[in-house]
């Protein structure tokens, strides 16, 4: 595990608008780490903002869950779902309307569309590919594992620059133009803001490392190597399947993640058409 020393996180609470950490999701997690949480109570902090209601409705009768009946009401899903499932749900909606545009040199529309694809493609590659995986863990951390890029719009003028730069030159990955132009990168700022939303450990170090091919050499679970595989395996999909060619690291990635998943050449394939109908219908 890799811990970002305390300098880092001063700079980045000095030098970050990093979005707090909203009141229901923090009410959310009190119940969560009481000795008996009760799913009525749950189910009661999440109907009490319409908005998230409606988001939650909409995640969990997205394909990606495969319910087998349309899920109508926030205790139904909290049922079905369990409540660290259902609190990961709202902690994803909760990001994406955590950040305002006018602040972002970026098209915030285009970014959350990008990493609402790349969540659930992750659960549906996790679905068919292991289903011990927790699925709750690949929505949060496709939409979570890149909220450092808007983080760093916020803070940056000059920051879509650099991922144009990124788009144009795909020889090197964006923490590497990144860190050519600035003091830190989307995944340290990532990690902080996760971390300051008391995410789970697991999914905060994954989003430290998700440009890092070393966490397979570094890890020593199983579960971490599967949910790091599948976000990889997910990012690289989306990314050929919008612009015919792999992402930048994916090279660096991929005999590792095919490791991790158990995955032979025509599993890929297989699930690759499975993703394309998806994504393109």
């Amino acid at each position: 595990m890799i811990d970002i020393d305390d300098k880092v996180l001063a700079d980045l609470r000095s030098g970050f608008s990093i979005p707090a950490k909203p009141e229901i999701l923090q009410s959310l997690q009190d119940e969560l780490n009481k000795d008996e949480p009760e799913l009525n109570r749950v189910a009661a902090i999440i109907t009490e903002d319409v908005a998230t209601s409606a988001a939650v409705l909409k995640v969990i009768n997205s394909p990606a869950y495969g319910m087998s009946r349309t899920v109508t009401d926030i205790k139904q899903a909290v049922m079905f779902l369990g409540m660290n499932c259902i609190t990961q749900v709202v902690t994803g909606h909760l990001l994406k309307s955590a950040f305002a545009q006018d602040d972002c040199c970026i098209s915030l529309q285009r970014f959350w569309d990008s990493a609402s694809d790349i969540s659930q493609v992750a659960m549906l590659i996790g679905k068919k590919a292991n289903s011990a995986i927790p699925i709750e863990d690949l929505q949060l951390l496709g939409l979570f594992h890149d909220a450092g890029v808007p983080a760093m719009a916020m803070r940056f003028e000059d920051y879509n620059e650099v991922l144009m730069r990124a788009a144009q030159r795909p020889e090197h990955s964006l923490i590497e133009y990144e860190a050519q132009q600035y003091a830190t990168n989307h995944t340290v700022v990532g990690y902080y803001l996760a971390s300051s939303w008391h995410l789970p450990k697991r999914v905060c170090q994954i989003i430290l490392r998700h440009h890092d091919p070393s966490f397979f050499q570094d890890s020593d679970s199983k579960v971490e190597k599967q949910i790091m595989a599948t976000l990889k395996l997910a990012e690289n999909f989306c990314f050929e399947i919008k612009h015919f060619r792999s992402c930048a690291d994916w090279h660096t990635f991929k005999d590792d993640v095919m490791l991790a998943l158990d995955l032979s050449d025509d599993d890929y394939t297989d699930i690759k058409e499975d993703v394309e109908e998806y994504l393109i219908g």
